[in-house]
């Protein structure tokens, strides 16, 4: 999360998170991590999610004013595996592969317009133009399944698809890139399937708590309002994994 201080216009980044089932008052500790960046009543403020029913909910409770915008990050991670799809197609008929490829940029084009009508039209064009590889292409029931779920994200979010194209050249966050490589640094291999780590959700929930303080420089803070009488520098542990 990312505000702008308004005295010296210097960015500034906080870290939080929280087990929604644990977290009993998560509106507050939203109000209160945006307070504390300095959130006027009055400000504008943009609100980036997936498309996730319950977060989109919880967004729009928080904040029904402000705006509320499908992040292009994760649309464009569905568009690519349609392009993925476009290649194997190239490679059973060349043509009519490429012809498909072509339609599928243009599908990109009217999402980046937030052209929604129009791309879904697309979608029904593809739909029609993939037949011909029923027999031929092996992964084509999972190129259908794709299409069939791009249209319905499409048409779950489409109150939240907004003209990437003006807001980009506006200067205005489309994507929450930046989003992810938190996640990742706050994650880090503590959650990692690799690591064969079981938790918890209260567990995971604790650890996200700590994880946050420590990589925003507040644990020897609270740890030393918890226990101002010991005589023990607290020092904070390394933000890296």
């Amino acid at each position: 999360m990312i505000t702008s201080n308004e005295a010296d216009k210097t960015p500034s980044s906080k870290r939080f998170g929280f087990v929604q089932t644990l977290e009993t008052k998560p509106k507050r500790r939203l109000y209160e991590v945006l307070h504390a960046q300095g959130l006027q009543m009055n400000q504008d403020i943009a609100f980036l999610s997936d498309g996730n029913d319950t977060l989109c909910a919880f967004q729009l409770e928080m904040s029904p004013q402000a705006t509320h915008i499908l992040d292009w990050f994760h649309l464009t991670m569905k568009l690519t595996v349609l392009e993925q799809y476009g290649k194997g197609l190239v490679q059973c008929e060349a043509a009519l592969g490429e012809e498909i490829r072509e339609k599928s940029t243009r599908l990109k084009w009217s999402l980046w317009h937030g052209q929604v009508d129009k791309a879904l039209g697309k979608i029904d064009d593809l739909e029609l133009s993939i037949a011909p590889f029923n027999e031929q292409y092996p992964r084509f029931t999972r190129l259908v399944k794709a299409l069939s779920a791009l249209r319905t994200y499409i048409v779950n979010n489409r109150s939240l698809i907004p003209n990437y194209g003006q807001r980009y050249r506006d200067g205005e966050a489309i994507a929450t890139g930046f989003v992810e490589s938190t996640v990742n640094e706050v994650v880090s291999k503590r959650f990692c399937k690799k690591q064969q780590m079981q938790w918890s959700k209260a567990g995971a929930h604790l650890l996200l708590q700590t994880r946050v303080k420590t990589l925003d420089g507040k644990l020897g803070v609270i740890f030393k309002r918890w226990y101002p009488d010991m005589d023990l520098e607290v020092q904070e542990m390394p933000a890296a994994a």
